[in-house]
């Protein structure tokens, strides 16, 4: 196993258990307790862990994201359930933009049943995702990879943003405040989703509910900039007024059904 997917084990293993032992890690994967502690320290450094004595926990008020590849297989269920909001709401034939989230990996892959749509995205992973839709118009917007997040980004990638002008954009986040607005982890990848929304009709934000109430480092967006949200369940009365008071529609399953029973 490479140091790599060492580290990002062990994170995962974090996730579950909130705290490691290197005693332990060293004997699951037969390495020195030196080499382990090198690990924590590493990701320590990287701001994903705090150290402790003979282990780690995990840094729950980091402001810095996990890997995309533990991301993408956090909340599957909700993000399953968002995306096939999101296919309901994409006519064949549409251009689409799609940014760098694991969100949207689901989104796109939901998508397939769609024909001849144009996707633009700054997601590597998205690309890969879609070399299978030999009928669609994929673009990649270039840019400077990153390896945490599969994401392009940079000057560069705003530029080639800001050049179309699409059906809709969709975008995650990693926080929503009443306060503060959309923010996000990272400044670069936050700009990248603000030229997105900038460059489409329908300005979707797709956050499943723990996002809410959560404000991340750096604004993206303000509430005024968004035309729907989508979310993996009804979101409280505080919420529902804000979006109708900035003209947002609110779209979670069950809200069809919601709207039937209201009508009887």
């Amino acid at each position: 196993m490479l140091a790599i997917e060492r580290r990002n084990d062990i994170l995962e293993r974090l996730q579950k258990e909130k705290r490691v032992v290197v005693s332990e890690l060293s004997q699951s994967y037969q390495v020195s307790e030196e080499t382990i502690r090198r690990d924590l320290e590493k990701l320590e450094n990287d701001g994903l862990v705090i150290k402790s004595y003979g282990g780690a926990v995990l840094n729950e008020h980091s402001i810095f994201d996990l890997p995309f590849n533990i991301r993408k297989n956090q909340k599957i269920v909700e993000k399953q359930k968002m995306a096939e909001l999101i296919v309901g709401m994409v006519r064949d034939g549409e251009a689409v933009m799609l940014d760098a989230s694991s969100t949207d990996v689901y989104i796109a892959r939901a998508l397939k049943e769609k024909k001849k749509l144009t996707v633009i995205t700054n997601s590597v992973e998205i690309i890969v995702e879609l070399f299978d839709m030999p009928e669609w118009n994929v673009i990649s917007t270039g840019g400077v990879s990153r390896e945490k997040s599969f994401a392009l980004v940079g000057p560069h990638t705003d530029r080639m943003i800001q050049s179309y002008h699409v059906d809709k954009a969709v975008i995650s986040c990693k926080g929503l405040s009443l306060e503060a607005g959309i923010t996000d982890s990272d400044e670069q990848d936050a700009n990248s989703k603000r030229m997105m929304l900038g460059s489409a009709k329908e300005r979707i934000l797709v956050a499943d509910s723990s996002k809410f109430g959560e404000i991340a480092f750096t604004k993206v967006a303000e509430w005024t900039e968004l035309t729907k949200i989508v979310t993996d369940r009804k979101p409280g009365g505080q919420w529902l007024q804000e979006f109708e008071k900035n003209r947002i529609e609110c779209i979670y399953p069950g809200k069809e059904k919601e709207a039937k029973e209201k009508e009887k």
